[in-house]
């Protein structure tokens, strides 16, 4: 198989980490070869954590600027500041609603207006679907469910070749019994929303 570069961007808190182990161990019951990799530096003082997976015959988990072929953003403003490692040939979903800097939050910066940040995606890339994936995970009654739902989006994309069953089976065996049946709904009405 042909790789497949996917770079995730969030913040601390978000489930980035937690989607990447679900997509890795669906692509490995999927009989896809896998590389990952993650960077977490202040993520609990609410940093950007990114994960990089490659899914297909590769070498490595590295994915240059330029070089990823679907960015699934969790916050906004990550998503654009992610959009170097884009090509136009990138497929683009993100969710809308952000999720300020410390520094926006006390009045000290400016949160970028979305419709801007949204145009600046679009002008670079292949595609753009967004949405308010926040306010789909609340009506699966789990907001921290935001990543499932956006990772329903993704792999109704089909931009990855894993079936929404073998996603589902990977957040049943990866996710605490307490939520798997908000995170199975979160991920459904993302995989709805992306149609």
């Amino acid at each position: 198989m042909d790789p497949v570069r996917l770079i995730i961007v969030a913040v601390g808190g978000q489930g980035n980490l937690l989607t990447a182990r679900v997509l890795g161990e669906a692509a490995l019951a999927s009989g896809i070869p896998v590389h990952m990799s993650e960077i977490h530096g202040m993520a609990q003082r609410g940093g950007v954590v990114e994960s990089s997976i490659v899914f297909g015959d590769a070498q490595s988990s590295i994915i240059s600027d330029s070089e990823a072929d679907v960015l699934l953003g969790f916050e906004p403003a990550e998503t654009l500041r992610a959009l170097n490692r884009c090509n136009k040939n990138t497929a683009v979903i993100t969710n809308t609603s952000p999720l300020p800097p410390f520094t926006a939050a006390i009045g000290k910066g400016v949160y970028p207006p979305l419709d801007r940040m949204l145009d600046l995606i679009s002008a670079k890339t292949a595609s753009l679907k967004a949405f308010d994936a926040l306010k789909l995970a609340h009506e699966a009654n789990n907001p921290l469910g935001l990543n499932m739902v956006l990772l329903g989006a993704l792999i109704r994309s089909g931009i990855i070749p894993i079936s929404a069953d073998t996603a589902k089976q990977a957040i049943k065996d990866n996710t605490k019994q307490a939520f798997l049946e908000s995170n199975l709904k979160a991920f459904d009405l993302g995989f709805e929303a992306a149609a």
